[in-house]
């Protein structure tokens, strides 16, 4: 997938700004930010760019005596693949139990300390741990009881939305879960997911498509665990499709969001029959964990 790199000069220039600029930019379809030295750089997948709503987001910014502009160029795809994967990324550790390494940056680590450790190749900025909503979602994995189902004989069957990398199913399945599915619109994340799954050697567990939320229609299968790390928009519209292939007592990840869009979730999701279970926030970010166990009769 080809994506927009934005330059945003903000002036005068404060952190405050940077994160509402960010905030509202997300809305707009960017997925991820860099500060720089005159304001933001923000990147867009091409086909999600607008720019009559991103004219809106400078136009409506609600501190006043701010001036925003901004310069569209096409991202360099090869020169960006290349950066990260010379420069990788430091290892990561969630709840102590978690370790999330490149390979290239373990130094003298023991991972035998760690109940679980996966390895990201890092090949963009995108779902290597190191965000937020990332980090989010794998601290919520770790309070799973994946392997309590395992020795019951019901072991969890998990969906990973808009897969990037593929760590959050790569992760759930290294804690426990019996097999995950996963899919993403972009083929180079299909391409790395599928590369990290190996590397984890977790491949054999895992399936792989390529394409939206669309193709949930045609899976038969149910899901005792489903994630989305995805901007709000995205969630709203696709919340729907993950209810009808959640299994009975199924359990909601959500991330990708702004704190202040959770009440607008949370209302959606509990009209299809969700209860919130649980919010975190880091920064700005949120994440939230729904059951649907409210729904379970309509399966």
């Amino acid at each position: 997938m080809k994506y927009y790199e934005v330059e945003f000069t903000i002036s005068p220039l404060s952190q405050d700004a940077r994160d509402i600029l960010s905030a509202m930019a997300g809305e707009a379809g960017f997925e991820t930010f860099e500060d720089s030295p005159t304001g933001l750089t923000g990147y867009i997948q091409q086909p999600l760019f607008d720019a009559s709503a991103l004219d809106s987001v400078v136009s409506s910014f609600p501190i006043d005596g701010i001036s925003i502009i901004y310069n569209v160029r096409e991202a360099d795809y090869q020169d960006w693949n290349q950066q990260w994967e010379q420069e990788g990324f430091e290892p990561i550790v969630i709840g102590r139990q978690l370790f999330i390494h490149d390979g290239r940056h373990l130094g003298d680590t023991d991972l035998s300390t760690f109940s679980c450790a996966v390895e990201i190749d890092a090949r963009l900025a995108f779902g290597t741990g190191t965000h937020e909503t990332t980090r989010m979602i794998c601290s919520t994995l770790l309070q799973q009881p994946f392997r309590q189902h395992a020795a019951t004989g019901s072991p969890l069957h998990v969906l990973d939305c808009g897969c990037g990398t593929g760590i959050l199913g790569i992760c759930a399945l290294k804690l426990g879960a019996a097999r995950c599915t996963a899919y993403d619109i972009d083929e180079w994340s299909v391409d790395n997911t599928r590369h990290n799954s190996v590397i984890n050697h977790v491949d054999h567990l895992m399936t792989i498509l390529h394409g939206d939320a669309t193709l949930l229609d045609s899976l038969t299968d149910r899901f005792q665990l489903v994630m989305a790390n995805i901007n709000r928009n995205i969630l709203l519209e696709d919340l729907p499709r993950f209810v009808n292939i959640m299994s009975p007592d199924a359990k909601l990840i959500l991330s990708g969001f702004y704190r202040t869009d959770c009440q607008q979730l949370t209302d959606k999701a509990q009209h299809l029959g969700l209860t919130l279970q649980g919010e975190q926030h880091d920064g700005e970010w949120a994440c939230l964990l729904f059951s649907n166990n409210q729904h379970s009769t309509q399966h």
